[in-house]
């Protein structure tokens, strides 16, 4: 582990501490490359316009006329939290713009029958609702099939997505859907490409309110307030993961303003109160950590219905029982992914047996789990900064990965590459670079992990294959305090914009394991005595080190104490 601390150009930090910014803040913005005070405001009347986002007019001229003649709309859906909360947005939006009542219907793939994106059998499913048009949401940008079953039954078909679009050859080929908007289609210039597929419906919304009111339906002081919807735009762009640029970043300021006021849907409150966190203290932390992992277990293990229905309830006690029913599906969910951990731990001992970790690394099991395989990915790449693909087999008996990857591999190119050189391997595949997802045959997989390896071996070098943690240096003592965390809590961290890392020499007073597994410690610091946690390690440390940690509120029996918890040592 290497730790590397971030560099602070000085003159905008002191000229964003000139303009009012916390010391401690400028220096921790002007690190992640604000420049101007500017950068931080995060009014809605900040964010880019959305007719900047290509398709968007389209999209509003082709939703405004089937909401004015009465068309029945379909909203096909995606199994994890940015597709729950694309679909809640879509559904709350258009009945807000004046979808007449019984027009508006869903429908969502189950992971382990339909597989992901608008398949024809998702199609064929969809049309048990007798739609007018079909609008996907976080997905359907590599939908070719689909797209064109569904236009072969008639069907108009509006297409959502942030995802990268299918590659046939060297070729992007899009479906021939009616309408797409993706900010990632080649003749999108939209400046925001991590916009999430929350993002891009309510975007959709926003162009739709402008062609509503050019129309005459409504003017801007009696127009919807699509504001209201912020707090499931905020919760699932933090959710998948996406950067955390200045547009995302406003998206979610609002929406956490919104929540800590106490304006959200009952099912955002309803998942607060099952998480055990407080809505007016609400973070960025809480979307990815706390109400995230629950609506998506519920599409890892069960059907994503309850995680959508939880979200579109206006009746906060059936919001309070289904957000109970996902409280326990993820309490499953850890269980399962605890299993499925050690079996994978037991395969890296047969693979790795000098303990030298391959450059990729691509695992199976029969007993896997399918739900849980992008999980088990993610930790798995975590503990050996390797890219990693972990594969279930399916119900189709076909296995079904999901991959996670480090800094310089894009692993959706190294798929396509993979296919190019060993052809009819992946039976499909997509994703980003740093996620992604494919299905084989069992009698491939040995070609395919081998594959990975040799895209891994030419792409990677030991440099590429060190792990890094960038830090923002020494704390100042007169920071070590809870206003100071409180501060912190307030701001919006995450992808790309992480959340501050502080790293300094201390002396370990006293430690000892709590839980089996976590080292707490005592540490002195400056002359000061400090309290910390190092969840997850259970080995000594010396009486010096280097430690890199966060600082937190620890809440013990109605007292607050500020605590560091610590991420790495050197």
């Amino acid at each position: 582990m290497l730790l590397e601390a971030r560099d602070v150009p000085p003159r905008v930090a002191f000229a964003l501490e000139q303009a009012g910014v916390h010391p401690l803040l400028a220096r921790l913005f002007a690190a992640r490359g604000v420049r101007t005070p500017d950068d931080l405001d995060d009014g809605l009347g900040r964010l880019l316009p959305p007719a900047s986002l290509h398709g968007t007019q389209a999209a509003a001229v082709l939703l405004a006329d089937t909401l004015a003649r009465g068309g029945r709309i379909c909203i096909v859906a995606d199994y994890d939290c940015d597709g729950a909360t694309a679909c809640a947005v879509a559904l709350r939006g258009l009945a807000m713009l004046g979808a007449r009542p019984g027009t508006l219907r869903y429908v969502v793939p189950d992971r382990a029958l339909h597989g992901y994106g608008l398949t024809p059998t998702v199609v064929d499913l969809a049309m048990q609702q007798q739609p007018d048009l079909l609008v996907t949401v976080d997905n359907g940008i590599a939908s070719l099939e689909g797209v064109a079953h569904a236009r072969k039954l008639g069907l108009q078909v509006l297409v959502t997505d942030h995802h990268l679009p299918a590659l046939v050859g060297t070729q992007v080929v899009l479906p021939e859907a009616d309408v797409i908007v993706n900010p990632n289609q080649p003749a999108c210039s939209f400046e925001s490409k991590s916009l999430a597929g929350v993002g891009v419906m309510f975007y959709v919304l926003l162009a739709l309110r402008a062609e509503l009111r050019a129309r005459g339906v409504f003017d801007a002081a009696s127009q919807p307030k699509l504001d209201a919807l912020l707090d499931l735009v905020a919760l699932g762009t933090v959710a998948d993961v996406v950067k955390l640029d200045a547009n995302n970043r406003r998206l979610v300021a609002q929406g956490l303003k919104r929540i800590r006021a106490g304006r959200m849907q009952p099912g955002v409150a309803a998942l607060f109160s099952a998480a055990g966190r407080h809505a007016s203290r609400a973070s960025a932390f809480d979307f990815g950590f706390a109400l995230g992992p629950r609506i998506n277990a519920a599409g890892r293990l069960a059907d994503m219905t309850l995680g959508i229905e939880c979200l579109i309830t206006d009746d906060s006690a059936r919001a309070t029982e289904l957000a109970a029913q996902l409280d326990a599906i993820n309490r499953e969910r850890r269980t399962v992914e605890s299993g499925m951990r050690d079996q994978a731990e037991a395969l890296l001992d047969r693979l790795m047996p000098d303990g030298e970790a391959p450059p990729a690394l691509a695992i199976f099991d029969y007993e896997f789990h399918e739900g849980v395989v992008g999980i088990v990915a993610g930790r798995l790449k975590d503990r050996l900064h390797r890219p990693t693909f972990v594969f279930a087999r399916g119900q189709d008996g076909l296995l079904k990965g999901s991959g996670r990857s480090i800094p310089g591999f894009h692993l959706r190119d190294a798929l396509d590459l993979v296919s190019k050189r060993h052809p009819g391997v992946l039976k499909k595949f997509g994703g980003h670079a740093m996620a992604a997802g494919c299905t084989l045959d069992e009698s491939g997989f040995a070609t395919f992990a081998e594959a990975l390896q040799q895209v891994a071996r030419e792409w990677l070098d030991a440099d590429t294959l060190q792990r890094r943690l960038r830090t923002d240096g020494a704390l100042p003592v007169e920071y070590y305090n809870a206003e100071t965390v409180q501060v912190l809590d307030g701001q919006v961290w995450g992808q790309s914009f992480e959340a501050p890392t502080f790293c300094d020499e201390v002396d370990v007073v006293a430690q000892r394991l709590v839980g089996e597994k976590h080292l707490k410690l005592r540490l002195r610091l400056g002359g000061q005595l400090r309290d910390a946690i190092w969840f997850g390690r259970v080995e000594p440390l010396p009486p010096r080190a280097r430690l890199a940690y966060r600082i937190c509120l620890d809440e013990y029996q109605g007292q607050q104490r500020v605590q560091m918890m610590v991420e790495a040592s050197v």
